[in-house]
């Protein structure tokens, strides 16, 4: 198992692909923390009757405290954080017009802050341990735009991508590996919201013609936490089918 003895934190991991990165986690030996609003208990429970390790926290990530207090906990029960996944994000649908201030400030203190919340308590425990890994699940829209949504979610999600570098420069020297994700057109509660005539065209447009799956991101997670990805830090994989390369 790759994760044999690591801790891991996943935030938004009740359902979607978060909850397939905690399962998948927690299958290849990590203790895992989910972290929700709602339901993070419940995916807890699901996975320790299989016999594995999970606990759920049933927090706002947007609370700076909770968010502390939620770390401080993690670290005082199991000693240490290996692994960081900040997947926990909110959509916005319109135009630019249609976007008011509170939908704005919203989804970018949900997707903005409270990732940088969790960086900002979970990095100092990383570094005394001179070993760890960030990886923030972004979205295509942070690289080229918004598709399907309003501009503040592709905004939030770019800042996410500059966040990752950034982060991924400064601790390079500790020891502390920091890498994103960006997918596209991946079966979730996001993607089910589209019509049917949407959903074509969407996968008309992707190479492999097909939607992807949340296990399929939860692959890609996997192999940029563990050992396999040593050498890599800073990078924003796409997951995409294809529909953009570079």
């Amino acid at each position: 198992m790759e994760l044999e003895g690591k801790v891991a934190v996943v935030t938004g991991s009740a359902k979607g692909i978060g909850k397939a990165i905690a399962e998948l986690f927690a299958r290849q030996g990590a203790t895992v923390a989910i972290v929700d609003r709602a339901g993070a208990e419940d995916t807890a429970r699901a996975l320790r009757v299989e016999g594995l390790d999970a606990q759920g926290f049933g927090i706002d990530i947007t609370d700076m405290e909770a968010v502390y207090s939620t770390v401080d906990t993690i670290v005082r029960e199991w000693g240490h954080i290996d692994i960081l996944v900040n997947n926990a994000g909110i959509i916005a649908r319109g135009s630019l017009l249609d976007l008011d201030q509170r939908q704005w400030l919203r989804v970018m203190d949900v997707n903005v802050n409270g990732n940088f919340y969790f960086c900002k308590s979970v990095i100092p425990h990383m570094m005394r341990q001179k070993s760890g890994c960030i990886l923030n699940i972004s979205s295509i829209a942070g690289k080229m735009g918004d598709i399907t949504a309003s501009p503040v979610y592709g905004t939030s999600k770019g800042a996410i991508n500059t966040l990752t570098k950034s982060l991924a420069r400064q601790l390079a020297e500790h020891g502390i590996r920091v890498n994103g994700i960006a997918p596209h057109a991946i079966e979730t509660d996001m993607s089910a919201e589209w019509s049917e005539e949407k959903r074509r065209a969407v996968v008309d447009a992707i190479p492999l013609k097909r939607m992807g799956k949340a296990e399929e991101v939860a692959e890609a997670a996997l192999f940029l936490v563990s050992e396999r990805a040593s050498f890599i830090t800073g990078e924003i994989l796409n997951i995409n089918g294809g529909y953009l390369m570079d």
